[in-house]
């Protein structure tokens, strides 16, 4: 099975990217993980502590470590998930610039046509953002911002983490049972 690329970026939401994580490793599916080194500080910040991803079976890679495979198109992977994505790591994406392992992976990924899906963390977005995620839509890139839906009542964080988490999911086509599929309207 190939592997999934899975980024976290410096964002506010960084348990989005932790969340992702656990749920691919319970399904067993590969992960190869880059933590930027601004996303450490968030997860203090909004976790307590830096998440220990040495539990799950995930491959954990240097920010700045060019010779990682997955700096490599000729690496095989499923396709990369950047959750959540930061604005500037989505500007440098839009740019081609690859001036850390998680610009580079996202470059090949996109040119070798696998999958791209990024989960930008911002409000109020600005021209610029708007123009960014507009570029990397139509070279296929797949932008699910995280809003959750509130048709099935969550009662916690948790529930609501799922729901975008479900969703990122659901772009990869990893099945899951994170949140209740809608079906529509009682008679």
């Amino acid at each position: 099975m190939k592997p999934y690329v899975v980024a976290i970026t410096g964002a506010s939401g960084v348990i989005y990217g932790v969340r992702l994580v656990e749920v691919l490793a319970e399904q067993r599916i590969p992960v190869e993980l880059v933590v930027s080194d601004t996303a450490k500080i968030v997860m203090k910040e909004e976790l307590g502590s830096e998440a220990d991803f040495k539990k799950q079976s995930v491959s954990i890679h240097d920010l700045h470590d060019f010779t990682a495979p997955i700096a490599s198109g000729s690496y095989p992977t499923a396709g990369m998930v950047i959750i959540p994505c930061s604005m500037g790591t989505l500007g440098a994406i839009a740019s081609g610039l690859s001036q850390n392992l998680i610009h580079r992976a996202a470059d090949c990924t996109i040119k070798e046509g696998r999958k791209l899906i990024l989960v930008p963390r911002e409000t109020p977005l600005s021209a610029i953002h708007l123009e960014n995620m507009l570029k990397l839509a139509r070279l296929g890139v797949k932008i699910v911002p995280p809003m959750p839906a509130f048709y099935s009542a969550q009662e916690k964080i948790s529930d609501l983490v799922d729901f975008v988490v479900g969703k990122v999911l659901d772009q990869m086509g990893v099945p899951h049972a994170l949140y209740p599929r809608w079906v529509g309207k009682a008679a």
